[in-house]
């Protein structure tokens, strides 16, 4: 048993240069060994240990060659500190067995072991004992002290050429073995309306890491025999983001160069053409849900056409094909009503007449996005309540902060138009389709088209000529405040006209609409009848019902009994107006009516 007070002394001797060879295993075992007390195990005295154990391992390995004695001093090594040995060499391959033994593989120690050139070999050996999402790490953690390194210092030495080319391919591997056999994920049907691409997932980060680091070889890697395919997807979803993003950064340092007006592409045309057999991603053609695959395959292949735009000068005649392919396989065209709850209907029909818009040529195709359009809801643009701090600000700096295209673009509503002006630069796009459409739209949209859109002139004629009943206003729910209603000569139709305007169906504006009239001095019960029980009960401020629930259930226990059913079992899921609220509590309690096998159980 070792007294705790003499760690120090252990320490030192270990550390020391004329410690001879015999008292190697002793001085190991006192440093190793749990410290204990007469009474049992000593958690304080065993922490000085480790400390003790710890400045001194790095001595003691560098004069201990024994695998025995080795390995008792490795356990208690943490990675930190075995990469940092491997690093300089105090660890070497050959303690490796004896480290797995107690820890899996890490990136670090890889990195380290391969600073030596007679261990690049063993380091490679390990790759395949990482995780997938760590392999890149041995490359990007090379030279941990890049940053913390002093003046003077030895640099880490280069990454020898093997290394490397394993570590790419090693995570270039899964993309490539994913592309010759495309499977849907697990959760793929729950996970079908989910609104990101999914296809932009291709490779992961760490492989386009990798494959960043060595543009000098991208032509020779879209050729490669097995990694060509991962390669050329890679190159065309990332390649041109990134360099843009890597120059966005650059001109953001202070030291920095501004921004070329033009900067040159990332990839030459010789690339893009090396790319061409993965432009449409073919490996993804038969997957299962095709009007799922479709759509996020079409939607795949715009995004890859905008960032490398020169794709369309190279290959107009593949994309027209790919497009009418996919929209006859998935049945894009068809149209499906919007399910309740289904908040990414509209997003799902603007991005298909977008993609469109820019790959397809089938003007049954472009007229069929065009009529899908036609059939979106109609957008709801409100002017909300004047507010005095609003005022001042908008007065001194923004007077058309008010008007009907900006207001559609502050409610994110411009959308359904901005698409049609898409459409509409398609020399394909029928122009009779599109002025159907045009003549169907909401007055902001036709005062965005007039100030806002950049499109073809025969498109933007088409729109000014659109004709505008004499009684038509400019479509906008002006919300005003009680001294704007006191000057009209019935408040209340105002406030009915509001409750009216499709404005207050839209999920965006109804509060708004709401809001407006529950603070409002103007309104009656009959408007608070017609707003969901929810708005009146919850969202607003409480006064606004408590007389009219005091007044409608009196001294009638039965009231207040239904009125508490009815707000404990989820009024506000089922959607149901105060009025309908207020009636439900005359007869038969609103527990019972709504739930009756609750009130079948309870007798």
């Amino acid at each position: 048993m070792v007294n705790a007070r003499t760690y120090p002394l252990w320490r030192d001797l270990a550390m020391s240069k004329d410690l001879p060879k015999e008292a190697l295993k002793t001085v190991i075992g006192a440093l190793c060994a749990p410290a204990a007390a007469p009474d049992g195990f000593d958690a304080q005295a065993d922490r000085w240990r480790e400390e003790a154990l710890k400045a001194a391992l790095p001595a003691l390995l560098a004069r201990t060659s024994a695998k025995r004695l080795r390995g008792q001093l490795l356990v208690h090594a943490d990675e930190k500190m075995l990469a940092a040995l491997a690093a300089d060499g105090t660890v070497t391959a050959a303690d490796v067995p004896a480290i797995l033994r107690h820890r899996r593989a890490w990136a670090g120690l890889i990195s380290a072991l391969a600073w030596h050139p007679g261990q690049v070999e063993a380091a490679i050996a390990l790759l395949p004992r990482l995780p997938d999402h760590e392999v890149e790490q041995v490359i990007r953690n090379w030279d941990p002290d890049r940053y913390t390194r002093t003046k003077g210092a030895a640099p880490a030495p280069p990454v020898p050429p093997e290394l490397f080319d394993a570590v790419l391919e090693a995570c270039l591997t899964p993309l490539a073995a994913y592309l010759l056999h495309p499977e849907p994920e697990e959760g793929w049907e729950a996970a079908s309306a989910y609104p990101k691409d999914w296809s932009l997932e291709l490779g992961g980060r760490a492989s386009w890491a990798m494959l960043a680091r060595c543009p000098g070889r991208w032509a020779q890697l879209t050729a490669h025999p097995v990694l060509g395919a991962a390669v050329q997807h890679l190159l065309l979803d990332q390649a041109e983001t990134q360099t843009l993003e890597d120059a966005r950064l650059y001109a953001a340092d202070p030291d920095g160069k501004e921004l070329p007006a033009d900067p040159a592409p990332a990839l030459s045309e010789e690339l893009l053409l090396a790319c061409l057999p993965a432009l449409c991603l073919p490996e993804l053609a038969d997957l299962p849900n095709p009007q799922v695959t479709a759509r996020r395959t079409l939607h795949h292949i715009a995004n890859r056409v905008h960032n490398n735009p020169h794709l369309i000068d190279l290959t107009a005649d593949q994309l027209h094909a790919a497009a009418d392919a996919l929209v006859t396989r998935g049945q894009l065209l068809t149209w499906a009503d919007k399910q309740e709850g289904d908040h990414e209907f509209d997003g799902r029909v603007l991005r298909l007449a977008e993609d469109l818009a820019l790959l397809s040529a089938n003007p049954d195709h472009l007229a069929g996005a065009c009529a899908q359009l036609a059939r979106l809801d109609q957008p709801a643009v409100v002017s909300p309540t004047p507010s005095r701090a609003l005022i001042r600000i908008i007065d001194n700096t923004d007077p058309d902060h008010d008007r009907p295209a900006r207001l559609l673009e502050r409610h994110y509503e411009h959308h359904r138009v901005q698409a049609l002006s898409t459409l509409a630069a398609n020399p394909h796009t029928p122009h009779t389709t599109v002025a159907d459409v045009l003549n169907g739209l909401h007055p902001a949209e036709l005062a965005w088209i007039a100030e806002k859109a950049d499109g073809p002139d025969w498109f933007l004629a088409a729109a000014a000529a659109v004709p505008v009943p004499e009684d038509e206003d400019d479509g906008v729910v002006r919300l005003l405040d009680d001294d704007e209603l006191s000057k009209h000569p019935d408040p209340a139709a105002v406030l009915q006209s509001w409750l009216d305007s499709p404005a207050t169906g839209e999920i965006f504006s109804r509060s708004e609409v709401y809001r407006a009239i529950v603070k409002s001095r103007y309104r009656t019960l009959e408007h608070l009848r017609q707003m969901p029980a929810d708005e009146v009960l919850a969202h607003h401020e409480p006064e606004a019902t408590l007389k009219i629930l005091l007044d409608h259930c009196g001294r009638s226990a039965g009231r207040w009994e239904a009125l508490a059913a009815a707000m404990t079992f989820d009024y506000d899921e089922e959607k149901i107006t105060f009025g309908q609220l207020l009636d439900s509590l005359d007869g038969t309690p609103a527990r019972a009516r709504r739930h009756p096998e609750r009130t079948a159980l309870l007798g």
